[in-house]
């Protein structure tokens, strides 16, 4: 994983616009069922040229409260301590960026009391500067608002099935995150079926049957004919009889609440006896999802929280409040459009990511996910070779690409959040670039990177074969041959016992090894000749002897930057 993060390209200014469409943007209003105003949605024709990549760029949700916070900190950071007198602004500006990100004022408040009262009033600790301090005590204070520790689900006794009940209201995605869950159990090895409730509007069912078949989990239905509670009773019996753990019941949404949608809702409740009733919400609608919660609560004895389209330009402040108003906590996410982009919510894994602390251990667990332990011992061993070809490099791509989009994957990783969504999405561009050039290329070609970096020609015909200009295969191939040197001199600095994991690198290294830089880079001599030179000077330093191979790749990376025409 590591690894790889090596190879990400430059991210030019020009890539990390707006992308150009095939067709003009077209602007449909809207109506959301909890608001009263028009949002106005972007959307464009599905063809697109060739040269087009189809790009979403999605806002984390977070963002600009970690921002917001980040202002709070440089406020008393050359301060000696925390006092009731320096820390009246950083508090104002978290008291700010709280309400920008939609959290409710009254929960915003009691945050801002809390977080002075600990600050004030914490023990202060030798080497801990002022904004560490002040970090650690909203840390604390936003996992304990969004429920301290993680909320599971109910596991039942005697060997009866769980029964999840999935409730909400239409446009929200919930016979999607029916699917979702449905596959997330399954992952852990469980027996689920899908029951498709929803007899107001056939297209739920149909959804549901073809979301089952995608995901390969069992849909009971009974058309539109048969009252709600007989069909999620027969559901059940059917469960219990052929051994399914798991059954998910899709009911019916409704553009508001009405006593019609919640009585029936009871009624499937009596006729199953759920183990957990989860109401399914759109983080798009900020405070107004906590205060959503609450009622389905006071009517249905709701036991939990979907907070879905978390990955959407929301501003987080539904996440940031369903636990405090409702009393009930979030127990799943959905972090995208994929069938997999769900995932449990942990309190402290999110207050470490607003805060740009990264999320290490959800990082771990999609890699394990995603990658089997052995491609990943092989890949590593082929990197610190000079066995390292495009073939490689396509499978590295691929495997990290498999956990998910590369800002996704960026968020979760200490530091990065100093990189914007702009420049993520602008790496992840010239990464499907990369992908079509390499495709482009011959068995031999891919196998042996030193032929292309020694043939313009070559370059030129796999320009031609991708849609690029022969500058942007150079660029490639100078990327990746100075990548291979780069790899070949950690792995020999290990077996010396040096360091260059990186784990010691700095925020900064990282960014740079992310980015490649922040603008435009050009491979030219000098570059060149400097680059040898630490290869020779750091061959001397580690007293090894295998200068040939750090001399050839040297001569690759020159040969890469020779002019194209």
């Amino acid at each position: 994983m590591w690894s790889h993060l090596s190879m990400l390209p430059t991210a030019t200014p020009k890539a990390s616009g707006v992308m150009a469409l095939a067709s003009p943007l077209k602007l449909r209003p809207s109506m959301h069922p909890l608001r009263s105003h028009n949002n106005y949605r972007i959307s464009a024709p599905l063809r697109r040229s060739r040269a087009t990549t189809p790009l979403i760029v999605r806002a984390a949700a977070f963002d600009n409260l970690s921002r917001g916070l980040e202002k709070a900190w440089d406020m008393v950071r050359k301060d000696g301590k925390l006092t009731s007198e320096n820390i009246k602004e950083p508090l104002r500006e978290i008291r700010r960026a709280l309400l920008e990100a939609d959290v409710s004022l009254p929960v915003v408040r009691r945050f801002v009391a809390k977080v002075e009262q600990e600050a004030l009033g914490a023990k202060v600790t030798k080497g801990v500067s002022p904004d560490q301090q002040l970090v650690k005590v909203v840390y604390d204070q936003l996992r304990e608002l969004m429920g301290g520790s993680a909320a599971t689900l109910a596991i039942p006794s005697g060997g009866d099935p769980q029964v999840i009940l999935m409730a909400g209201l239409q446009g929200t995605g919930k016979t999607t995150a029916a699917g979702k869950l449905a596959l997330f159990l399954k992952k852990k090895g469980q027996k689920v079926l899908l029951v498709a409730t929803d007899i107001y509007r056939p297209a739920a069912i149909d959804q549901l049957v073809t979301l089952g078949r995608k995901i390969d989990v069992p849909v009971f239905e009974l058309g539109t004919g048969v009252a709600p509670p007989v069909i999620a009773t027969q559901a059940l019996e059917k469960a219990k009889s052929e051994g399914f753990d798991a059954v998910i019941v899709d009911t019916a949404g409704r553009l508001q609440i009405d006593e019609n949608m919640m009585q029936e809702l009871q009624d499937v409740k009596t006729a199953v006896k759920p183990t957990d009733v989860l109401l399914v919400v759109d983080a798009m609608t900020g405070q107004e999802a906590a205060a959503l919660v609450k009622s389905f609560d006071d009517v249905a004895s709701i036991t939990g929280a979907v907070l879905t389209k978390l990955d959407g330009d929301s501003r987080g402040g539904a996440a940031l409040s369903v636990k405090e108003v409702s009393g009930k906590p979030i127990k799943f996410v959905g972090t995208g459009e994929k069938m997999e982009a769900l995932e449990p919510f942990y309190p402290d894994r999110m207050a470490s990511r607003i805060l740009g602390m990264g999320d290490v251990v959800t990082l771990v667990e999609k890699a394990e996910e995603a990658i089997k332990a052995e491609d990943a011992e092989a890949a590593i061993a082929r990197m610190m070779t000079a066995k390292f070809d495009f073939n490689d490099f396509l499978q590295q791509y691929k495997l990290v690409n498999g956990m998910g989009s590369m800002t996704e994957v960026m968020k979760m990783i200490p530091g990065m959040n100093k990189i914007s969504e702009k420049q993520l999405a602008a790496v992840e561009k010239k990464y499907k670039r990369y992908e079509s050039m390499i495709g482009s290329m011959t068995k031999k070609e891919r196998e042996f990177p030193e032929l292309l970096a020694k043939s313009q020609s070559r370059r030129r015909r796999i320009a031609r074969g991708s849609g690029y200009k022969a500058e942007d295969v150079t660029e490639l191939v100078a990327m990746f041959t100075g990548m291979r040197v780069q790899l070949q001199t950690m792995s020999r600095m290990m077996a010396l016992g040096g360091g260059g994991m990186p784990g010691q690198m700095s925020d900064e290294d990282m960014m740079e090894a992310v980015l490649g830089g922040t603008g435009p880079r050009k491979v030219t001599a000098g570059m060149v000749r400097r680059k040898k030179k630490r290869v020779e000077d750091s061959s001397k330093n580690n007293g090894n002897s295998n200068n040939g191979a750090k001399a050839e790749n040297a001569h690759i990376v020159a040969s890469a930057a020779a002019p194209t025409s």
